[in-house]
């Protein structure tokens, strides 16, 4: 942070005033998201910016990625160069903020002198809808596949059967694949992980 974190009494008696609390977008170094999140818990915790900012979010969606037929669930910003935090803007809360290491400028309206806009409240609900399902992991990959593509299994009791997709239900994140045994069609039902296209 640039200053000590210690808020000053003005501040402090004009949050009794007519200062709401909301939910704001600060602009950060892409990439670098998780680094202003990490300084601006550590100085909620230890400081006095803890009476004016709650929480400090960045929505982040888990997906599924398939290297060499391994599975591994990685997590991916949601939107990328912007931390939400909620707070009640002061002016010495404003500079706090603004002035956190690998921070940008707040979101503000599109002229020169204009102040951070809050998100409207039906904007938070979508945001934090989106960041509470994207706690599911989505299977990228998943989605490629399509009905009537041909596959070969690469891993599991039929590695080197080759089929056609009957069907893909991204629910469950499987897919049925029609392979010959013995010269008989038989049904599937496999990772996508354990499948590769021809």
């Amino acid at each position: 942070m640039a200053t000590n974190g210690n808020i000053s009494e003005e501040t402090q008696k004009a949050q009794t005033g007519s200062l709401r609390r909301g939910w704001y977008v600060l602009r950060a170094i892409s990439g670098k998201e998780a680094k202003v999140k990490e300084v601006l818990d550590a100085a909620i915790a230890k400081t006095d910016l803890g009476k004016y900012v709650f929480q400090v979010l960045i929505p982040t969606e888990k997906v599924v990625a398939n290297n060499n037929g391994k599975r591994s669930v990685k997590e991916r910003t949601l939107y990328s160069g912007y931390v939400f935090v909620e707070a009640i803007l002061t002016g010495e809360v404003i500079y706090e903020l603004r002035n956190t290491t690998n921070v940008i400028d707040f979101l503000r309206g599109r002229t020169k002198d204009s102040k951070p806009e809050s998100l409207r409240e039906e904007e938070v609900m979508r945001m934090l809808g989106a960041a509470d399902e994207l706690q599911q992991p989505v299977d990228e990959y998943l989605s490629e596949f399509t009905v009537g593509e041909s596959v070969k299994v690469i891993f599991g009791p039929f590695n080197g059967f080759r089929g056609v997709i009957k069907e893909v239900n991204n629910e469950k994140q499987k897919i049925k694949v029609e392979v010959k045994i013995f010269d008989r069609p038989t049904d599937l039902e496999l990772e996508h992980s354990q499948v590769e296209r021809e």
